[in-house]
Parts: structure tokens; C-alpha cells; sequence
């Protein structure tokens, strides 16, 4: 997982207005309002690892939207954060071609033996739960920080979780 910068308004201001001129220098007239709004919580999350609330009521005045648009948004798309993930981000596939697979089976793993349910974390480790990854034929699959992994097993599962701890696997 990349570092994330330290929450900064004036940054985010300025991640807002660029946003904001790509919108409409993409889409003229119509790039003004909502039509930002994922562009903008994309470029804030990517700059500061999650979308903290002080930046929903700073999105909300610059695009003349209220504060629960923006709330209803990042609540709806799983993917953003409203707190910062612990470590490194599994992203455990649970749709069918990957249940068939065994992910269920790696999902039940990752809970007994090391206490993780999907939305939860450790210092090390944040598990989220997908549904497809584009990866069916090579299931189980997962996304560790972004890297796509095929037959993510319990094994793996483990072998992430010694590797992030710095034990033997």
C-alpha cells in the first residue's frame, strides 16, 4: 500500500478544483455537480488512503450538493473508505465462480484461524469482501493492494499474513 499523505484541507481543496476542471473541460456544461463527484472522492482517497469527514462537507459546498448526496455516494460504493484501512487491503472474492472454488472455505479460514471478517482489520491486514474480480476461471481469487492473485487458498491466505507479520510462512 502506498503512503498516504496526512488529511490536509488546502490540499484537498486543490485535488476538488482539478477535478472539478477536468470534469468540465471533459464534459462542457454538464461537468458541473454530481458529474465530479466520483472523479473527486477517487483523487481525495488515492491522496490521503481513505475520504475522512471533514471532506464531505468541503465536496458537498463545491459541487452545490447537500452533505447526504455525498454521504449516500460513499456509502453506496464499497470501495471508498471513511477510515483509514489497517496495512494491506485483501480484497477476497465471494461470487459464485470463485464460492465454487473455495473461496468460502478461504473465508472461513481467514476468521478461525486469524480472526478476520470481511470490513474488519489488524495492523496488518484489512479483509473486504468483492463480488468478481474477472479472474473466475483461476479462482479463488483476491486483490492484495491492487496486485491480482489466482487460487488464493488458505495457504496463501496464510502465507500473506506471515509474510505482513515478518515470520516464516
Amino acid at each position: 500500500m502506498s503512503a498516504a499523505a496526512p488529511w490536509n484541507i488546502r490540499l484537498a481543496g486543490e485535488l476538488i478544483a482539478a477535478e472539478i476542471d477536468a470534469a468540465r473541460a471533459f464534459y462542457g456544461d454538464d461537468g458541473e455537480g454530481a458529474t465530479a463527484l466520483l472523479p473527486i472522492l477517487h483523487a481525495l482517497q488515492r491522496t490521503f488512503g481513505h475520504l475522512p469527514a471533514d471532506a464531505l462537507p468541503l465536496i458537498a459546498e463545491r459541487l452545490n450538493l447537500s452533505r447526504a448526496d455525498v454521504r449516500g455516494v460513499l456509502s453506496f460504493y464499497h470501495d471508498f473508505h471513511d477510515a483509514m484501512p489497517g496495512g494491506c487491503v485483501l480484497k477476497l472474492c465471494r461470487a459464485e465462480a470463485c464460492q465454487a472454488l473455495g473461496s468460502e472455505r478461504v473465508a472461513e479460514h481467514l476468521e478461525v484461524a486469524h480472526g478476520l471478517r470481511p470490513g474488519t482489520g489488524t495492523r496488518e491486514l484489512t479483509l473486504q469482501n468483492v463480488y468478481c474480480l474477472g479472474n473466475c476461471a483461476l479462482g479463488p481469487a483476491a486483490l492484495v493492494d491492487n496486485e491480482l492473485h489466482a487460487g488464493f487458498d488458505e495457504q496463501a491466505a496464510d502465507a500473506l499474513l506471515a509474510r505482513l507479520r515478518g515470520a516464516p510462512a
